[in-house]
């Protein structure tokens, strides 16, 4: 097994292994890969929906998404997908996955199985470089500091993609999320300071109204996404990505009007987030 990394503070790309006959030294190395770089793409995988769910199973428990459509014959991997007439995606902005759960999810599992001719690459950002780059007036000013996240504004009924037609194509839209994170937590395997608030679920800071929280935010949304900190993933036939979504945000870009693309996601649980 081969690794190679996709930039110099993010992302890493694996050669050399199977993931559907993944032996226990591989999936410990691609882990640790996984936790150090924030995400890692494989491939040339072949890669059949009940490999994707073994291996899954393998790594951990699964997440079911509240609010993707589910595949009716494999209900624990989740469908991204945007049709030729569709203009709007699923995930066309920087986030972080189930930030706004109290037990957010550890990260995913993606698989490319639709695929336009040109266009619909991924970004990720790593949150550790993030966080080591703040000066440290700021460093010191988020010390402690918790945040409110929810992804009320954007799934429920009267949310962002319900006004897009995104809409018809989720589900469970009269759910109500929120929970409150550390801004820097630290990750429990490599003991990393990560950055852990986001654009797409973040809302504000524990004690401070929106209004209170933008100047802080913006700040550190901006800080975040400085291009030194980014990896790009270009899908082809038989790539899969895994992320960790403590360590990275991710971006699907939205450049592929007239065109189908579908990805499948299997979200790993995760643990409770601790400073």
């Amino acid at each position: 097994m081969e690794m190679k990394p996709m930039a110099p503070r993010c992302g890493v790309e694996v050669a050399g292994v199977s993931l559907s006959q993944c032996s226990d030294a591989e999936m410990a190395a691609i882990k640790q890969a996984i936790y150090e770089h924030g995400v890692a793409v494989f491939r040339n995988q072949e890669f059949a929906p009940q490999d994707h769910i073994a291996f899954a199973r393998a790594w951990g428990g699964i997440d079911l998404n509240n609010y993707f459509p589910l595949d009716p014959r494999w209900p624990e991997i989740a469908l991204v997908a945007k049709a030729p007439d569709q203009t709007t995606n699923i995930g066309g902005a920087w986030h972080t996955d189930h930030s706004y759960d109290q037990v957010p999810a550890m990260g995913s599992i993606l698989v490319a199985r639709v695929l336009p001719p040109a266009g619909g690459d991924t970004l990720f950002a790593h949150m550790g470089a993030a966080y080591d780059d703040l000066p440290d007036d700021v460093k010191a000013q988020i010390e402690g500091l918790e945040a409110f996240h929810t992804a009320d504004h954007v799934y429920k009924a009267d949310g962002l993609y319900a006004q897009t037609d995104q809409g018809q194509s989720l589900r469970g839209q009269d759910i109500r999320t929120g929970a409150v994170h550390p801004v820097v937590i630290r990750h429990p395997v490599t003991g990393r300071r990560l950055l852990y608030v986001n654009g797409g679920f973040t809302i504000h800071f524990v004690g401070q109204t929106r209004e209170q929280s933008l100047p802080l935010l913006s700040k550190l949304l901006a800080a975040a996404v400085r291009d030194d900190n980014q990896c790009r993933i270009q899908w082809e036939p038989g790539t899969v990505a895994i992320w960790d979504n403590r360590t990275t945000w991710h971006n699907a870009l939205n450049d592929y009007h007239g065109h189908a693309r579908e990805m499948h996601r299997i979200t790993l649980s995760g643990e409770p987030l601790a400073a």
